[in-house]
């Protein structure tokens, strides 16, 4: 799947798409819920309390589910739900009750507990829920193996968490030690250059070498805070979505639809999956890998890249630099575009090879191009062309397989190849 073939997806006429949904979620609901008697008055029903509630969580920056006010209690939750659409409720009105239903369902699922699940309160109270999040996305799709981008998002995850990890250990990549040790890499080779070359290089780069060595720990923290409230945001964002179809097919889906919970480009990307063809199911991975990255979190990537002076900038980047997911057949960051930059010196012209990545994963174009030009064709092809591979990917232990993957045994690596795979040639 190209960006083109993407784009060219999402150019479809809203009209068409909207029609065709609206039709699907008519025929479904009109079949999976029944048509009772007019509902009593609100002011006596147990569940009017629920209605119209507002999410002030929808970002998954704080502990709890959608709303505040809400129970994360899924048998109450479930209770609520019944008596509403039992009384004829529209779903506009009981959306975030259903929500916060299928986030209930969800993380009872994965074992998790939503009421101490607190960004905020650091990694070291998190890495147990960090664990969670992607060893439910393999099961998601080990229970469902149509959910392609569970499947994708939990091998990922076998990277990310070891990530995770490394930044909870003294001396790796995200420690102080590992930034300075890293930027001062990137500055020896930057101070060899001539300084024409050197004046080329992108800001990512020159940042990282001129105020990564000066990284505080209050700085680790406080990105550390931002990447967990993006898992966060992802899983509930996603995952309620693959609850309700694993539970009601498309009715579920649909439902959520109604309550206007998601946009047509989304549930489009259900359907597709619904289909079971081949295409079908290429197609809803592209869809939500784009759910994912382009909505749900894409704000959030571009105020931690810009935020805290410059060390939004030299973090982001740095985790591009080390970045490797565990998708088999996907390329490591640093090598998918590597930096090249030319300059002209007394008269000739030079080209700089880099080990270094030419984009920060933070930057929503670049992240996409990665994501739709190599991951997404990656893991497609594993559970596609080679589907015999697969189980021994998707079904691995989560957490021996994260230990593996982990940057304390790339580091020393990582740093030689940041001071000596520099190639300065006449262009």
């Amino acid at each position: 799947m190209t960006c083109a073939g993407h784009r060219s997806r999402r150019a479809y006429s809203q009209m068409r798409i909207s029609t065709r949904i609206g039709a699907t979620i008519a025929s479904v609901l009109l079949c999976s819920i029944p048509a009772l008697a007019a509902a009593p008055h609100a002011a006596a029903a147990p569940y009017a309390q629920y209605l119209d509630a507002v999410a002030d969580n929808n970002d998954g920056e704080r502990s709890g589910g959608f709303a505040s006010h809400l129970p994360l209690d899924q048998r109450a939750l479930a209770s609520a739900l019944d008596s509403a659409r039992a009384a004829g409720v529209t779903p506009q009105r009981y959306g975030t009750l259903l929500r916060q239903y299928w986030l209930a369902v969800a993380a009872d699922n994965a074992g998790i507990d939503l009421a101490s699940w607190e960004p905020a309160a650091g990694l070291d109270a998190n890495l147990a829920t960090v664990d969670k999040v992607y060893e439910n996305y393999l099961r998601l799709y080990n229970e469902n193996p149509e959910f392609y981008w569970s499947g994708m998002a939990g091998l990922a995850g076998i990277s990310f968490a070891a990530g995770f990890w490394d930044l909870n250990d003294i001396g790796q990549l995200l420690t102080v030690p590992g930034i300075h040790e890293l930027g001062s890499a990137v500055g020896s080779a930057i101070a060899e250059l001539p300084w024409e070359v050197a004046e080329e290089l992108p800001r990512d780069v020159v940042l990282l070498a001129t105020d990564g060595p000066s990284i505080t720990q209050a700085d680790i923290d406080w990105y550390l805070h931002r990447l967990l409230i993006k898992q966060r945001n992802i899983f509930m964002d996603m995952v309620p979505m693959h609850e309700a179809y694993a539970a009601r097919g498309m009715a579920g889906v649909l439902e959520l639809a109604q309550s206007g919970a998601y946009d047509d480009y989304i549930i489009e990307g259900w359907l597709q999956l619904a289909s079971g063809t081949r295409e079908g199911l290429a197609e809803a991975l592209v869809r939500m890998a784009s759910r994912e990255q382009n909505q749900i979190i894409a704000d959030q990537w571009d105020d931690t890249a810009g935020g805290r002076g410059t060390i939004g900038r030299v973090l982001t980047y740095a985790t591009t630099v080390g970045g490797n997911p565990d998708v088999p057949g996907a390329t490591p960051l640093g090598t998918f575009r590597p930096l090249t930059a030319h300059a002209t010196v007394e008269g000739q012209r030079w080209a700089l090879r880099t080990p270094l990545p030419a984009f920060n994963w933070a930057d929503r174009e670049p992240r996409w191009d990665y994501i739709a030009l190599d991951l997404v064709p990656a893991f497609r092809s594993l559970v596609q062309d080679r589907p015999s591979e697969a189980p021994r990917y998707l079904g691995v232990s989560f957490r021996p397989q994260a230990e593996s993957n982990r940057l304390i045994v790339r580091l020393p690596d990582l740093i030689t190849q940041m001071t000596s795979d520099w190639a300065l040639e006449p262009a």
